[in-house]
């Protein structure tokens, strides 16, 4: 179990928000099939929160049932996976890149590494590219950035009401 520091995360463009207060559990990263396509990555991070430690706070997202016992919350408008849950648990589970400081919470496992792809643990040996390499095309991506702040808004985007 984490700290259970309020923590507070939500989608890319800020369409859909939540707070968890409780304590986020068995911090992972699943490596099974489905998370990997709902994440389009190789793994999908997440901790367990109990329903009553969570809440939106901005509008509702929108829900995929990917199998017969879970469905997966998403942003309907820029796609952000932020939820898996298995209706009528006591707990949902949060995508720990959605929250606002996702370096906070530490995954402790791994789980469904039968489909964890087989060169995973070679990424660190690969070349990294300079970070001053493109510095006009950061510069432009800065400053015309669409992404809601890691942080909670009155409103969003700037000046629009909630």
């Amino acid at each position: 179990m984490t700290a259970a520091a309020p923590m507070s995360g939500g989608c890319q463009c800020g369409a859909v928000r939540y707070r968890a207060t409780g304590e986020l559990g068995y911090p992972h990263l699943c490596h099974c099939r489905m998370c990997q396509k709902a994440a389009g990555s190789y793994f999908m991070p997440m901790a367990a929160i109990a329903r009553s430690d969570f809440a939106l706070t901005r509008s509702d997202p929108t829900w995929f049932h990917s199998s017969d016992l879970v469905r997966r919350g998403f942003c309907g408008i820029c796609g952000t996976p932020l939820f898996y849950e298995m209706p009528g648990a006591d707990f949902i589970n949060i995508t720990l890149g959605s929250l606002d400081d996702p370096q906070a919470v530490r995954p402790v496992a791994q789980s469904n590494t039968g489909r964890k792809v087989p060169w995973f643990h070679e990424l660190d040996g690969l070349p990294i590219e300079a970070a001053d390499g493109m510095p006009d095309r950061e510069n432009a991506i800065a400053a015309s950035n669409h992404q809601h702040p890691d942080h909670d808004t009155a409103s969003w985007p700037s000046g629009a009401s909630s």
